[in-house]
């Protein structure tokens, strides 16, 4: 049984981190944890990249290196490398947003099949991944998910996204490496769900291979991973799922009440956990169908994972369950896990600086609004600090 006080372990948390990377991480989430200087922070930043000041090498040596692996693939290696000394595994995430080109979009898909036919040779990294809207438009995504009528150039647009999905699912069977792919915002989210089921009906025949993601602050999310196991039992397929909390709460919120209707938001942050943990359970429960990656920054669904597995008797390093955390974050949890034998992964979002910065303004926020993460990762960064100093 796995010790209650596992993730209070700074030695082996912070092993990787030198005192002065240590010491940028305490800066950056003292920074991060007042909600005016965030707020100004990032407002200041859009404004300086919008205007070409040079501001990209500050970003580049604070929060840039903390929370990103490099500005490309060749510069993510040494991260890569380090993360797999200590048995970390890692997730190449490409993380250029708001594209809204067809050459963008194609550009994007090539980077993702690069990855992954560049994954298949590196042991340290057994995913890839991408975002439906990093292969089209938002637009187009929500128009689907709405079942309004397309004009006969967004029916063709529509072929090209389902070109570009199965182009990448393709290369990522004959690769055998697991794609993740990401959760996006419940009015465009219908459509992506129906597009992922149609390629894990294609390509995970006999394992696991397109992976998709539940957001459990959504409450329809365990009756949709039902319904998804009975359709995949039916037709002869295995399931693949990204079990997170989510990411876009005050927006689903803000346009449920915009637009007069229920929110798709749990009512709660414990019925939220509810959720996820029961998410979380069915899964495990029926890992002979269904594979997860339980991507979560809560120490509590992660020692109840960990309890579920010692109880039914399955093996740490069991290749149907994974742990994974943002990189630059919960190092206490994903270094700790890796330590006991589980098979732990760290999301590494990479590209330009300029392109990337709507990601690390989103981690920003969501550190300021998480209640207790921030003072967590404060608490423990302080603790090894000072175990150093003795």
């Amino acid at each position: 049984m796995v010790s209650k006080s596992l993730f209070d372990n700074t030695k082996t948390a912070f092993s990787l981190k030198t005192d002065s990377e240590l010491e940028r991480a305490y800066f950056l989430f003292k920074m991060i944890s007042k909600e005016p200087l965030v707020r100004i922070g990032t407002a200041a930043t859009k404004f300086a990249l919008n205007l070409h000041l040079p501001v990209e090498g500050l970003i580049r040596s604070t929060v840039f290196d903390h929370f990103c692996g490099g500005v490309n693939e060749k510069d993510c290696m040494p991260v890569v490398d380090n993360l797999m000394s200590a048995q970390v595994y890692s997730v190449l995430d490409y993380s250029v947003e708001g594209k809204e080109t067809e050459a963008q979009f194609d550009a994007t898909m090539e980077k993702v099949i690069e990855l992954t036919r560049f994954a298949k040779n590196k042991d340290a990294m057994p995913f890839s991944v991408f975002k439906p809207t990093g292969f089209g438009r938002f637009k187009l995504w929500q128009k689907i998910t709405e079942k309004d009528p397309l004009t006969s150039n967004e029916e063709q647009e529509w072929g090209r996204i389902k070109e570009r999905y199965d182009k990448v699912c393709k290369v990522a069977h004959e690769c055998n490496i697991s794609l993740l792919i990401d959760g996006e915002e419940s009015w465009i989210q219908d459509a992506a769900d129906d597009l992922c089921e149609t390629m894990m009906e294609k390509y995970n025949k006999e394992q696991p291979i397109v992976f998709n993601t539940l957001q459990c602050y959504r409450w329809d999310r365990l009756s949709y991973l039902k319904a998804a196991h009975e359709k995949a039992k039916e037709k002869g397929y295995k399931l693949g799922f990204k079990v997170v909390r989510g990411a876009y709460m005050e927006k689903e919120n803000d346009r449920a009440e915009e637009n007069g209707y229920k929110t798709p938001i749990c009512e709660s942050k414990k019925a939220t956990d509810d959720n996820f943990n029961a998410v979380m359970n069915y899964i495990l429960d029926n890992l002979e169908d269904i594979s997860l990656f339980l991507g979560t920054h809560n120490e509590a669904s992660s020692y109840l994972a960990m309890e579920i597995m010692d109880a039914k008797g399955l093996l740490k390093r069991d290749n149907r369950i994974w742990f994974g955390q943002l990189y630059g974050m919960s190092d206490h949890i994903s270094y700790n896990l890796a330590a006991e034998g589980f098979n732990v992964a760290k999301y590494i979002p990479f590209g330009p600086v300029k392109d990337v910065m709507p990601y690390l303004i989103r981690r920003a926020e969501e550190n300021t609004s998480v209640a207790g993460q921030t003072s967590r990762e404060l608490t423990l960064l302080k603790r090894e600090k000072e175990r150093r100093k003795i």
